[in-house]
């Protein structure tokens, strides 16, 4: 037993990660002025016990920290993944044009500060990387010193044992990476006096406005439509909305491509925002109508929202599916991820997919069972596309990416890659029928158990040198780590806030992606309660990632010359 408490073998590894886990996460349940720092306890427990002395297995520990990535992003990847480029068409270049202006700040600071204090440039990589909590980066600056300083004679043993004082630097430099990111968010929320809760409202009213499906009412005006078939009349102008039903006088009727539209007629169309003055032109003025003065005279037909559970399903278009045709139910809008979209034909479903539809209630219940609506399907988890999405997500991060004049080739890495591969099977998986569909509670579980062991992992790892480190000069490290993490924060925050005009939501999740910082962004998303966070995060991470682990190598080589 006493092997167990206070050895070093697997077993005492994985009962300290849990003990650290456990007792962390319990602590992040307290706050103070409302303010907690959630699962980031783990890291600052991790570090105390390995300071007490408790040992670890170090390959246990480093296949637990980077598994621990790998869960944690490529949940996030899955989950962001179907909104994901149309949020980057929106925003996504501004966004990382301040991600990059973050990280070449970083640069500059790191290097300003090695000129004015005399400390060793190649030292400062080592703080840089903890400053932004970069360990790939870490990684790569080792291997590149490694690399340079064996093919100029050194012995690998040599350069081995000195590219560990750059660990040590990161090892010190980590926890102010993870308290000054959170610190500089806290404050400038304070500072800019920002509601958090109007933010969340007004950036939810901007994507509904944008995004998101609507209700027209519409008054049939147009001459040249008079006496035509539906089919005829919308033939050529898209198919980015739907007619969901006719009023002709006090009668409602369920819309058909044979339905003659007559002056005078009323439609209720559902569209996306950007198709409201195509359907003005097309048809007539919007009417000041609400959806109530439908529902008393189309008492027949009823309005469900139901689920598609069955797999086989995945990658259809609706148009295949001849829903109107087959069933004599209108799907107006498809529920996805939290997010309504106009259910145009040319639209791919995907298992998890709610479909709203109207029509009778017998034909309703049909078209459910040809699509399953079983609450238990989506509770059945859809586990070969994670693990092979992870497969293909590392063999991608290890693809070397080579630049003139650089020996050292980039990689994206195990936290890189699988995000990548992640966002591209959210998005692109029902077109090619892979079914990626987990519910909101399994993601948040892998989620969480990623994060957790990332950080107990970190913290235990660095403990061990990290009082020695400060005694020994390390507290230098500190203040220089403090000055890469918020200088350039701060800089980047105003310039969002106020030149950029971004959301609160959008500027946390665009210093944690280009900080490369996982704890802030569990942080920000338990403290503020949006998965807006996630999606800004995601859209930033990629480039971010890439320019990090180049700019440490670059500077080894500028420190080497």
């Amino acid at each position: 037993m006493r092997d167990l408490f206070f050895g070093y073998g697997v077993a005492h590894t994985i009962l300290l990660l849990a003990l650290v886990i456990g007792l962390g996460l319990y602590l992040g349940r307290f706050k103070v002025k409302g303010i907690s720092l959630g699962s980031t306890w783990i890291l600052f427990l991790g570090i105390l016990m390995g300071h007490l002395g408790f040992k670890a297995d170090l390959n246990v520990l480093h296949f637990v920290k980077e598994f621990g990535l790998i869960l944690f992003v490529f949940s996030i990847g899955l989950q962001v993944g179907p909104g994901f480029f149309h949020s980057f068409k929106r925003g996504g270049v501004k966004m990382n044009l301040l991600a990059v202006m973050n990280i070449l700040l970083a640069v500059l600071v790191t290097w300003g500060i090695s000129v004015i204090s005399g400390e060793d440039l190649k030292t400062m990589v080592g703080v840089m990387s903890g400053a932004v909590t970069n360990t790939p980066g870490l990684g790569a600056a080792q291997q590149t010193y490694i690399d340079v300083a064996t093919a100029t004679g050194t012995s690998a043993m040599a350069a081995g044992t000195a590219s560990e004082q750059l660990a040590s630097a990161y090892a010190v430099a980590y926890p102010i990476g993870v308290i000054g990111v959170i610190v500089v968010i806290i404050l400038f929320k304070a500072f800019f006096k920002i509601d958090h809760q109007q933010e969340l409202k007004a950036l939810e009213d901007q994507e509904q406005a944008k995004d998101h499906a609507r209700r027209m009412h519409v008054g049939v005006e147009n001459p040249a439509i008079f006496g035509k078939k539906l089919s005829d009349v919308v033939r050529g102008f898209g198919d980015d909305f739907v007619i969901s039903r006719i009023m002709k006088g006090e009668d409602v009727l369920f819309p058909t491509g044979d339905t003659t539209l007559n002056e005078g007629d009323k439609l209720l169309v559902v569209c996306s925002q950007n198709q409201v003055d195509k359907i003005r032109i097309l048809f007539g003025q919007e009417l000041p109508m609400h959806v109530d003065d439908w529902r008393g005279k189309d008492h027949y037909m009823v309005t469900r929202r139901i689920v598609v559970t069955k797999s086989s399903l995945t990658g259809k278009r609706l148009k295949d599916l001849h829903f109107r045709g087959a069933y004599g139910v209108s799907v107006t809008r498809v529920v996805r991820a939290g997010s309504e979209l106009v259910a145009s034909p040319n639209l791919y479903i995907q298992m998890g997919d709610g479909l709203v539809c109207v029509g009778t209630q017998a034909n309703i219940d049909h078209l459910a069972e040809r699509v399953g609506n079983s609450a238990e399907a989506l509770n059945k988890p859809n586990l070969v596309p994670i693990f092979l999405g992870i497969v293909v997500g590392i063999l991608f991060g290890s693809i070397p990416i080579h630049f003139p004049g650089i020996p050292q080739a980039i990689k994206l890495g195990l936290a890189g890659g699988p995000l990548i591969i992640a966002i591209l099977l959210g998005y692109f998986g029902p077109k090619y029928k892979i079914t990626t569909y987990t519910t909101a509670s399994a993601n948040l579980m892998i989620r969480e158990i990623g994060i957790s062991l990332f950080l107990a992992s970190v913290g235990i790892g660095a403990g061990g040198n990290f009082w020695s480190a400060i005694v020994g000069g390390g507290y230098w490290w500190i203040l220089y780590g403090a000055a890469i993490t918020i200088i350039p924060l701060i800089v980047t925050f105003i310039v969002a806030r106020l030149l950029g005009h971004l959301n609160f939501y959008q500027i946390c999740g665009l210093i944690s992606g280009s900080c490369t910082n996982p704890p802030v962004l569990a942080f920000a998303q338990g403290m503020y309660g949006s998965d807006y966070i996630s999606v800004n995060y995601a859209t930033v991470y990629p480039l971010s990632m890439f320019m990090r682990v180049l700019v440490a190598q670059l500077l080894i080589l500028f420190a080497l010359a």
